[in-house]
């Protein structure tokens, strides 16, 4: 959310930030704030105003009377009394016009970095940088959910009995890599500096205002019934929120977290779930990195957040690209993002693993979280965000670039103390050859 002096004093540069963002319908908002602020500061005014005539006429009363005018004093106290509905009626006009004006900034966009390309949605994202040369294997690659069940490694179907399409079962081998990537990526961040956190899986309504917009609410929270309670999509979500409401010290900034927690998403929209597979579901785990910083440092913990996935997946022999997210592709609080895509050798394209996000001081405003410099000023501080790691979605890249012609898969050596020392994995059949006879079958 911007800052209501900024659009005061700013009108134009918000609508061109909106323009970029291929959001026209929402101009009208800048001028509706506008006028919303001027009604409510109006009302205000005139309300400090007549509480200092009542204040003074009210002093008089007691005067009147000790003088014996009592009709004079009687006077007096209607007028007070007509000053106080008065009062009372602009303080209810001030609130109803501060609401609706912050209902119209809660979805104007935040002012986007000027390096932040510019596009209408997520084909017009700009690659960056590789990591690691992406390689086609000469044999072909199964499918993961094959790959998985060829180490009896997963049970769609039951789970489809239980929860229905968007869960899954992970079973033995498959299961234990799936939580030893989640804590080599704990270590890995603890080693980089971060503090170890397990937040609560569920926030109140207000965090999830104060995180978030409305569209990316609705399309991802599920709500508690009969609560003020939300699943988190993300630890994110409830990670900023520990901070709401409070005055940091300057001297312990930057806060660098890094949190694990199970995610709750309805992805609802035009992807969809699948029936088959593990890309886009309604629960996962997920390892997540947070810093909150003072707002001059925040690009440069930007630039550092995204690396260290790469590094991350680098030591897992995955290759990786770095894809810059333009202004259209960018949710409304973010000044900056970009995704992290690991190499796929099945689709012979990259996918997303990860997302490095900067949303300067917008959650900050919405949550008022605040920092109190060494002189005594107060400000918003900036907060970042972005993914660690994402099982089961991982485990996509992670056993299509680590498997091998026999339908083995090599554990690299950084996951290796985690996997009990185990080298590779050995399955139950060859899902390679499995993969060949299918082929072969389609051809005739």
């Amino acid at each position: 959310m911007l800052d209501i002096k900024f659009v005061r004093e700013n009108p134009d540069l918000v609508k061109e930030n909106i323009k970029k963002k291929f959001q026209d319908k929402k101009l009208p908002l800048v001028d509706e704030v506008i006028e919303l602020d001027e009604k409510a500061r109006a009302a205000q005014q005139e309300g400090d105003d007549l509480r200092k005539k009542r204040n003074e006429l009210s002093k008089q009363i007691g005067g009147l009377m000790k003088e014996g005018k009592k009709d004079e004093a009687d006077n007096v106290k209607e007028e007070v009394r007509k000053i106080g509905d008065r009062i009372t009626e602009l303080e209810e006009e001030e609130k109803t016009d501060r609401d609706e004006l912050r209902k119209r900034m809660l979805v104007i966009p935040n002012i986007i970095d000027p390096s932040v390309p510019i596009g209408p949605d997520d084909t017009h994202n700009v690659e960056n940088e590789r990591f690691g040369e992406p390689v086609v294997p000469e044999f072909p690659i199964p499918y993961h959910t094959d790959i998985m069940e060829s180490f009896g490694g997963i049970d769609l179907d039951a789970a489809g009995k239980v929860a229905g399409n968007g869960f899954y079962y992970l079973i033995g081998d498959i299961a234990r890599l799936h939580s030893s990537v989640l804590a080599y990526a704990r270590d890995f961040m603890i080693g980089k500096g971060f503090t170890y956190v397990v937040p609560p899986f569920m926030i109140r309504s207000r965090v999830v205002d104060g995180v978030m917009s409305f569209e990316e609410m609705d399309a991802m929270m599920y709500k508690i019934e009969g609560e003020d309670l939300y699943l988190i999509g993300t630890s994110e979500h409830s990670m900023i929120g520990r901070f709401i409401d409070s005055m940091n010290d300057e001297e312990k900034l930057p806060y660098t977290l890094t949190s694990y927690s199970p995610c709750f998403r309805k992805e609802k929209g035009a992807h969809g779930i699948e029936e088959r597979g593990v890309y886009r579901i309604h629960q996962f785990e997920k390892q997540e990195m947070i810093v909150v910083c003072k707002p001059e440092e925040s690009m440069d913990w930007y630039e550092k957040l995204w690396k260290f996935t790469v590094e991350l997946f680098r030591s897992m022999d995955i290759p990786v690209r770095t894809l810059e997210c333009c202004s259209g592709d960018l949710a409304d609080l973010k000044v900056k993002s970009c995704d992290v895509e690991a190499w796929s050798p099945r689709q012979k394209k990259y996918f997303e693993v990860g997302s490095c996000s900067n949303l300067g001081d917008a959650q900050a405003r919405r949550l008022n979280i605040k920092i109190k410099g060494k002189d005594g000023s107060k400000y918003l501080a900036h907060t970042l965000n972005n993914t660690v790691v994402a099982p089961p979605r991982m485990l996509i890249a992670f056993l299509e670039n680590n498997i091998n012609e026999d339908g083995t898969v090599n554990i690299p050596t950084p996951l290796r103390p985690y996997m009990g020392g185990t080298e590779k994995l050995i399955p139950q059949y060859n899902s390679i050859e499995k993969e060949k006879e299918k082929l072969a079958k389609e051809k005739k």
